[in-house]
């Protein structure tokens, strides 16, 4: 019984996080234009999908999304590693970092529309910026904090050059640290879809403020809830991904 204590506790959760939901519209506590029920948003789903607007936006934005993914966390962590491996590197980025960290990828908005256009590109760039940092700051940590005395152990088996350092020695310790920043940078990228896509690319983000501008939120609910789903599904493959990838520590 007590296995399955913890479903049972998250079902009942759920189903009374969904009777709450369809509780406040239902009795005027607010305007159901402003926030349907869940008992609408099936056949909403339905007539999205059949439009084909559904499957239409969900592969705009998973190619948006995969391809600034990565591009992103293979910049972040390549320079990541770079900088973490010498401090010459670090000391000389160091200012640069402070200054282009803290900017919004939003803020970078004007200057995706000026460098690519309205197109897929201007939401890739968009999505690459909002993924860099995470995984940058990730892969340099992993890498600065792998034990000196391995390097040491490295240097007496005779691999000396940083190649074989980082190959050997360094990537291997610091890969549990780096998939930790990836597995971020997944739900990051998601967050920063519908902002690469507000400004009139194709994808889920359009289709959202489309259907805000007419007052539709049961479409935008399912986009939302869409997107949840979605990201539940690959974060769950990335989870099964590091595990194989990490099978050595067993």
């Amino acid at each position: 019984m007590t296995a399955f204590r913890a479903p049972a506790l998250a079902l009942a959760g759920l189903i009374v996080f969904l009777l709450l939901w369809e509780a406040i519209p239902y009795f005027g506590l607010v305007n159901p234009a402003f926030l349907p029920g869940p008992s609408v948003l099936p056949v909403a789903f339905w007539r999205e999908v059949t439009s084909g607007a559904w499957g239409s936006a969900i592969l705009g934005s998973l190619w948006h999304y995969f391809i600034g993914l990565f591009v992103g966390a293979g910049l972040g962590a390549a320079l990541g590693i770079f900088v973490g491996m010498f401090r010459i590197a670090e000391e000389a980025t160091a200012w640069v970092v402070r200054v282009l960290r803290p900017i919004p990828g939003l803020a970078w908005v004007p200057f995706a529309i000026i460098w690519f256009g309205v197109n897929p590109s201007a939401a890739v760039f968009i999505i690459a910026i909002g993924v860099f940092w995470i995984v940058f700051f990730a892969a340099q940590g992993a890498i600065k904090g792998v034990d000196r005395d391995l390097v040491e152990v490295a240097d007496a088996f005779g691999f000396r050059s940083s190649w074989q350092r980082l190959t050997k020695i360094l990537l291997p310790a610091a890969l549990p640290g780096i998939l930790v920043g990836v597995r971020t940078a997944l739900g990051q990228a998601w967050m920063a879809v519908v902002a690469a896509e507000i400004f009139g690319v194709a994808g889920v983000g359009q289709r959202m403020m489309q259907a805000s501008s007419l007052l539709a939120t049961d479409i935008v609910v399912i986009y939302m809830l869409t997107m949840a789903a979605l990201y539940g599904l690959l974060d769950t493959l990335f989870v099964a991904l590091q595990g194989w990838l990490l099978r050595w520590k067993a």
